[in-house]
């Protein structure tokens, strides 16, 4: 479906926006694949990886919402990527994240409306259902203004969905590369928040190609959840550096000891597919109405059990310590 159309990625220079490129260029042929970001270095580094005749590189903020309007003129589809996402930061800054997260959120939408864009996907993370800290609150404040931005659409072709998963495997600021920089660093212990903590966990081409997936999916509304396995931290410092001494050092502001990402209280509108979960809208569009159970693709779901939760520490699904390895190898982590 990207076959000659215009894709614009907000924060397109980050670790999400360097694999979607590589993967849309890699899959497809588009017209053209816009780089939205406010970094003009991370910009120069991407164009020296990145010479196809379709890439354009725009410097912007999404907290400006006439440079998004310059910026999506003529575009089909966007990736919204682009946040504030280090908790404690969040904790500490929280109208810096309000600013970016919420605002920049809005106005992507009206963006995307005023162009008349077709298809647009924002990411969310774990931290939005049922959250603790800012950095969630203003995610799940995010996707509230994406779902009911379906209804704000009145007569505009344009419909938007959001597409929540838990820890990106590699990614920047993320525990992997912490760990590999202490260990290279030499350390002899590595500090851990807490025994107990567990941890959703994707690779970031299997969370591209689900955003990809998502847009063919998507009718207008939804929440897309992927079934992933979890990971409990523990184990992962054990891939790292078998029998390595860990220090239990407490957890950090706005820290969970486990994630969710389909809450207890949304179980009455999720629905179970084969490789995913959606949480249907909690409110009801005027302008249309879905029937979310059969997607495009043809694809059916069912609804989950009364009081379903999907949590990373209930997850029936671990990944083992020789996984882990495993998974760090093929990766080069």
């Amino acid at each position: 479906m990207f076959n000659n159309a215009s894709i614009l990625i907000t924060g397109g220079t980050g670790s999400f926006g360097h694999q979607c490129v590589r993967e849309i260029l890699s899959q497809f042929r588009p017209a053209r694949l816009i780089v939205f970001s406010r970094d003009e270095l991370k910009q120069f580094d991407m164009q020296q990886e990145f010479d196809a005749p379709c890439m354009r590189f725009f410097l912007g903020d999404v907290r400006d919402l006439e440079r998004l309007r310059q910026a999506m003129r003529g575009v089909d589809y966007v990736v919204h990527a682009a946040a504030l996402k280090q908790v404690p930061a969040a904790e500490y800054n929280p109208t810096e994240a309000i600013k970016t997260n919420i605002h920049g959120a809005e106005n992507v939408i009206r963006a995307a409306l005023d162009n008349e864009v077709d298809k647009v996907i924002a990411l969310s993370t774990d931290k939005a259902a049922n959250p603790i800290n800012l950095y969630g609150a203003t995610k799940l404040a995010s996707d509230k203004l994406f779902v009911a931005a379906n209804n704000v659409a009145g007569r505009h072709r344009t419909r938007f969905a959001v597409v929540r998963y838990g820890n990106v495997v590699g990614s920047r600021g993320s525990v992997v590369p912490f760990f590999r920089r202490l260990l290279d660093d030499g350390t002899d212990r590595l500090p851990i928040t807490d025994p107990r903590m567990t941890r959703f966990w994707i690779t970031l081409p299997q969370g591209v190609q689900f955003v990809l997936n998502s847009f063919r999916r998507m009718q207008g509304g939804e929440i897309f959840v992927p079934r992933i396995p979890s990971v409990r931290i523990v184990d992962l410092a054990e891939a790292m550096a078998p029998g390595m001494r860990l220090d239990f050092i407490g957890i950090r502001p706005g820290e969970k000891v486990h994630e969710v990402m389909c809450p207890r209280d949304d179980s009455h509108l999720t629905l179970g597919f084969n490789d995913h979960f959606v949480i249907r809208p909690t409110i009801r569009f005027h302008s249309h109405e879905m029937a979310y159970d059969t997607n495009p693709l043809g694809e059916t779901g069912a609804a989950v059990a009364e009081g379903f939760e999907y949590e990373s520490g209930s997850n029936p699904h671990f990944l083992t310590v020789p996984e882990l390895r495993r998974m760090n190898g093929a990766l080069g982590l």
